[in-house]
């Protein structure tokens, strides 16, 4: 807190919106560019290749070449959703594909990008999802130092 009370709050100008090409993120993505929706703010369209299931099995090099490639492709497709709609509403907007754990990739380029606000899809896990295999946006929500949007996949309104 500031003196007096007050939190400071900075403009939004560089927003991190995470895809992973679900209808969760594009809701996300729809959602976050409506609420910030700031004319000259800079989108970086974030997509992470998660390598975390592959970590224990052994792979064959072409095997592990092609699945790399595929995801990659899936990530092409995904953050060029984020640019279209970021361009159509004046914000530029750069596509970033990362690899490694999710949730950490995101917050990493978070902070050395000096992102304003975070948006992430939620794909409403239950309980036991949860703590089996996580939530990034659970995690991002706890870990991050800037303000983050979360948009559930199942909710009332339209975008």
């Amino acid at each position: 807190m500031e003196e007096g009370g007050e939190i400071k709050c900075t403009p939004v100008r560089r927003i991190l919106i995470a895809t992973d090409g679900s209808v969760a993120a594009e809701r996300a993505v729809n959602c976050g560019i409506k609420t910030v929706g700031l004319k000259g703010a800079k989108v970086y369209a974030v997509y992470v290749i998660d390598i975390t299931p592959y970590k224990s099995i052994i792979m064959d090099e072409s095997w592990e070449n092609e699945t790399y490639e595929k995801l990659s492709k899936n990530g092409l497709k995904a953050t060029s959703y984020v640019e279209k709609i970021a361009k159509d509403a004046g914000m530029e907007a750069e596509s970033v594909i990362l690899k490694g754990n999710p949730a950490e990739e995101i917050l990493n380029f978070a902070e050395k990008q000096e992102i304003d606000m975070i948006v992430v899809g939620s794909h409403g896990k239950s309980a036991i999802e949860r703590f089996t295999i996580g939530s990034v946006s659970e995690k991002v929500v706890r870990n991050a130092k800037v303000p983050v949007l979360v948009v559930h996949s199942k909710g009332p309104w339209i975008v």
